[in-house]
């Protein structure tokens, strides 16, 4: 099957998708983006990941390419023609195409790119042996709200990863705290069944799924705290897991060289995950 994307009020065959060489995202990564999933032919927390693209784009100073409405179709177009059921939905969104120069330019219209591709599920039995994340130190910039295109950091940490046999890798700062993975929010489960990830401040990325399971952890009567916790800490708790749009709820059973528990997911995380997809199957299709 072919694939589709949308490139600066274009649909075209993926393989002839381009953007100019001068485009600010690509010299400069001058632009934002979202991953919004797609479950069962409904696209997961649409809304959240829009309004937090209107945010980025303010902290920019970057117009919105198009209303709401027009790009929230333009995001159905692109499943549509991709055929999506079970998939990823990519929308990038950068300064626009001008003369290199650092300054932000003018009379320059924002650039569009949406793409789409599927996704496959892994199977609840190979999540019981959870995966394995590394540390490694936190090198990014002071505005990790902020959902950029500037990946750097984050790339070298998930090579890293990959290097090293692990599934994701967990960035430490300077106090000796965990502030999120390369691609993911970290948590940990004390062993007084407490649910800890840190706060949603400029150091880290808040992420839409992360937010999701704050809701339902509140609406469970669950004990949790949005609290800077440790490496130390994490390397004691009783359980672990990352979220993202890709990743939803993963069991983490080892940190490093050290095997959290019993080295299999933990019953805490397992319910957050069945929660998490109960709460997906209430989404409606496009």
């Amino acid at each position: 099957m072919s694939r589709w994307a949308y490139v600066n009020g274009r649909y075209v065959p993926h393989r002839e998708a381009s953007v100019h060489v001068e485009d600010r995202g690509y010299q400069f990564a001058d632009g934002v983006y979202e991953v919004v999933l797609v479950h069962a032919g409904a696209m997961i927390d649409e809304i959240p990941h829009l309004d937090r693209l209107d945010r980025s784009l303010d902290e920019l100073r970057i117009a919105p390419p198009m209303g709401r409405m027009a790009l929230r179709a333009v995001l159905r177009e692109v499943v549509r023609r991709n055929r999506i059921r079970t998939g990823l939905v990519y929308l990038q969104i950068t300064r626009g195409v001008a003369r290199r120069d650092h300054a932000f330019p003018t009379g320059v219209k924002p650039a569009l790119v949406v793409t789409a591709k599927r996704l496959t599920l892994p199977r609840e039995e190979t999540l019981e042996s959870g995966v394995r994340v590394v540390t490694i130190e936190d090198i990014r910039w002071q505005r990790c709200d902020i959902k950029s295109v500037s990946l750097l950091p984050n790339v070298l940490g998930k090579q890293h990863a990959r290097e090293n046999g692990a599934y994701e890798a967990w960035q430490i700062d300077q106090d000796g705290n965990v502030t999120e993975g390369t691609s993911s929010n970290s948590w940990i489960v004390t062993h007084d069944d407490r649910l800890l990830t840190r706060p949603a401040t400029h150091e880290i990325l808040n992420g839409i799924t992360r937010q999701t399971i704050l809701k339902l952890a509140a609406a469970r009567g669950l004990t949790f705290e949005e609290r800077a916790f440790s490496l130390d800490e994490a390397l004691a708790a009783r359980e672990a897991f990352i979220s993202s749009a890709t990743s939803f709820v993963t069991p983490v059973t080892q940190i490093d060289d050290t095997t959290l528990g019993n080295g299999r997911a933990g019953s805490f995380t397992m319910d957050l995950r069945s929660a998490y997809f109960d709460y997906m199957a209430t989404a409606a299709p496009v």
